[in-house]
């Protein structure tokens, strides 16, 4: 199974959400967490995570960038279980045993948008608020093939 990791390429995340996701932490949409949104809720950081954060699955913190990795079913069934305390813990579920297929299908369709893609596949969300709810689309950056001389220094340290 294909899931994403955090990724930070800088420290903006640091700056614009309220709590940021660890890198390399694995990590799903997490638009449920705006479904009772309306426009008076997009303010500030809470806007920058509903435009374009994915949810840190670990720390329930946020991140603009995630990369398409394997997960083993060990690391599989920890996420689903930690997902479904979440649900407990902040949204009122009665019990993990009643959250955990909530927990499942959420991981199940971060899996779904990576399993075609290849590893380091880059993925960005991007959330509006329509009239039916709230609307994701999902950007994808493929990985390039660096090319070795680009990055590689010549010379002598003789010199």
């Amino acid at each position: 199974m294909k899931l994403a990791r955090a990724i930070h390429f800088d420290e903006s995340d640091q700056r614009v959400f309220h709590s940021p996701a660890r890198t390399g932490e694995w990590c799903i949409s997490g638009g449920f967490e705006f479904s009772n949104w309306s426009e008076g809720d997009l303010e500030g950081r809470a806007k920058q995570a509903f435009t374009n954060g994915w949810l840190g699955a670990e720390t329930f913190g946020r991140v603009s960038f995630v990369a398409v990795t394997q997960m083993e079913p060990v690391e599989h069934e920890a996420l689903v279980h930690g997902l479904a305390q979440h649900f407990v813990d902040m949204y009122g579920a009665p019990s993990v045993e009643a959250a955990r297929p909530v927990a499942e299908a959420e991981i199940a369709h971060m899996a779904e948008l990576c399993d075609e893609h290849a590893p380091n596949t880059l993925l960005t969300v991007s959330r509006e608020l329509t009239e039916a709810g709230v609307k994701e689309a999902f950007r994808v950056i493929e990985p390039q093939e660096a090319d070795m001389a680009l990055l590689a220094v010549h010379g002598s340290l003789d010199e």
